[in-house]
């Protein structure tokens, strides 16, 4: 599936299953969004962070499932906030 990476829709992302089922494994989006639920480039950078973390620690280093994660859709070129916006409904909706 592709989420929309802008909002002319003109770039997008590809998301497979094996990334939303990273994304769950590890609780990535759980309480990503402050109160006010705005995603912005704020709420990107703190994703990157934890990833980041994640993929310097011991389990992180071994799982390549997380480094694809990280490679193929949270450090995408594309990914901006409307992006995460986009792949936290789709993850929201996978998961109901």
């Amino acid at each position: 599936m592709n989420i929309q990476a802008n909002k002319s829709g003109t770039r997008h992302i590809e998301i497979t299953p094996n990334h939303l089922e990273t994304i769950t494994r590890y609780a990535l989006l759980d309480d990503i969004v402050d109160s006010n639920g705005i995603v912005d480039e704020g709420v990107l950078e703190k994703l990157r962070f934890n990833v980041r973390a994640l993929l310097e620690s011991e389990a992180g280093r071994q799982d390549k499932e997380l480094l694809d994660l990280a490679l193929d859709v949270i450090y995408h070129p594309y990914m901006k906030a409307f992006g995460l916006a986009r792949l936290i409904e789709v993850c929201k909706d996978e998961n109901n």
